[in-house]
């Protein structure tokens, strides 16, 4: 009788796992908006792929990868030759599962996007899709993850490699317009309510927050030279910090160019300031992927050579920190990487919550005022009572959708491929991943997308002046 109950039980909830995003919210949330309700959910299936890509490197679950047919052929002995040392199939099984679910996210959201391409309301049969049926899209991601294991080896790891390298250079440009665009909309409130009122009060806040983050730019470049360069050595870190260091003085001070401000009031330094700081950190993780590790020394031995006493006055000083090699049973994640995921997991919860009308992407697509993306319909209230009882969910895309919906799907495919290399620490695995190393192409990428984040937010600025027939207001 229990089990006929329970079968019953269970019926009850298909309905819901076939609705809208709407049901899948208990009756103690509160009333939102279903376009936020189906971005979280999303959301949500994104970081569980990442926790599950977590648990496959943690010790332990080696033991049942190697059970899979296949999945650790090739022998255990792998040299791994920008470290000078052995590691085993222990730990490379690690990395091959973490390639593996990151494939099935990124060709589950890439497929979205493509079908979703072209929605106007969520009148169109397909919003249904993006906003329902959650148990069968759930099922079709696993599906892939288990098919994906026993994907053979060949060159798909190579090829999976180089297309993970592409994928995250956007991602880490994606990065970049979501903080300048809180730090847009963060400006814009402040001056409202300087505006409205006690505008000393706000205007010491977005005085002290600017300050704030130039300071710790600058103390980033100091420890950078100290830590990452050497007099005899380490001509690239050099340029690399220098070369940002002088981009990130000249984008602060386009920003307070009258001809900017006449056209943009409300841009300033706090864009800037927050540009430079990701502008730095974007150096450093670049720099922690140079092969050469005496250039490249671990935050820990930072840490330790910071706080070690000095061992005498005068001439004599501390050496310089160098990376130790790892353990033989590897290591989680390095500390850059680690950073690295927190600043993807804000982003990305930003991304489900933020609104889109007047954001800087429209601004850096040059979208007009009649996008479809920044269409920012209304509903009325009687909308959110159905049967006498409160909605838990409100559709209000019925005129317009609130934000693309294949541009989200795309920028979560590009997340996927953005985790992988952050949990595989960017090493570079040969076809058969019988050698794992890290690369210049790896610290180019890096490196590179730090000079098209400051090119965008350079655009962002002038290009009210260039292009004076569209609306930037």
């Amino acid at each position: 009788m229990g089990a006929v109950l329970g079968v019953f039980s269970f019926a009850s909830w298909v309905p819901c796992l076939c609705g809208g995003a709407s049901c899948l919210l208990c009756s103690c949330c509160p009333n939102t908006k279903n376009s936020t309700v189906t971005r979280l959910i999303y959301a949500f299936i994104l970081l569980l792929g990442t926790l599950v890509s977590c648990i496959m490197l943690w010790g332990g679950m080696e033991n049942q990868l190697k059970k899979i047919p296949g999945f650790c052929e090739g022998g255990f002995k792998i040299k791994v030759a920008d470290i000078m040392t052995d590691k085993d199939c222990d730990v490379l099984v690690g990395y091959k599962a973490v390639y593996r679910i990151t494939f099935a996210l990124a060709i589950f959201f890439f497929v979205f996007f493509l079908l979703m391409l072209k929605v106007k309301t969520s009148k169109d049969p397909r919003a249904a899709v993006h906003n329902g049926f959650w148990f069968f899209k759930i099922a079709a991601i696993v599906g892939i993850m288990v098919g994906s294991f026993y994907i053979p080896g060949g060159h798909f790891t190579t090829a999976w490699f180089v297309i993970g390298m592409v994928g995250a250079f956007f991602f880490i440009l994606i990065q970049l317009v979501l903080l300048v665009d809180f730090a847009h909309s963060w400006n814009e409130s402040w001056v409202n309510r300087m505006e409205e009122g006690n505008p000393r009060l706000w205007y010491a806040a977005l005085l002290s927050f600017t300050s704030i983050f130039y300071i710790l730019s600058i103390v980033f470049v100091g420890l950078l030279y100290t830590y990452y360069t050497r007099p005899d050595g380490c001509t690239e870190n050099k340029f690399f910090i220098s070369i940002n260091l002088i981009l990130c003085v000249v984008v602060s001070v386009i920003s307070i160019h009258p001809k900017i401000q006449e056209h943009q009031p409300r841009s300033g330094l706090l864009q800037s300031s927050v540009i430079t700081l990701y502008t730095m950190y974007l150096t450093w993780s670049a720099m922690c992927n140079e092969p050469d590790r005496s250039c490249n020394p671990t935050l820990w031995s930072i840490i330790t050579h910071m706080t070690a006493p000095t061992l005498a006055p005068g001439n004599s000083t501390a050496p310089v920190p160098t990376s130790t090699p790892p353990s033989k049973s590897g290591h989680f994640l390095d500390t850059d990487n680690f950073i690295g995921l927190i600043v993807f997991v804000l982003c990305l919860l930003y991304s489900s919550i933020r609104n889109s009308n007047n954001s800087q992407v429209s601004k850096l697509t040059l979208s007009g005022s009649d996008s479809v993306i920044l269409r920012d319909t209304t509903t009325s209230g009687a909308g959110e009572e159905e049967d006498g009882r409160p909605r838990r969910a409100v559709d209000n895309e019925t005129e317009g959708v609130q934000y693309s919906y294949s541009v989200f799907h795309l920028m979560l495919c590009l997340a996927s491929l953005y985790i992988m290399m952050t949990l595989t620490n960017w090493y570079s695995p040969d076809a058969k991943f019988q050698s794992m190393t890290s690369k210049w192409p790896a610290v180019w990428v890096k490196i590179s997308s730090s000079w098209v984040c400051l090119l965008l937010h350079v655009w962002t600025l002038v290009a009210p002046l260039v292009l004076t027939s569209r609306d930037f207001s």
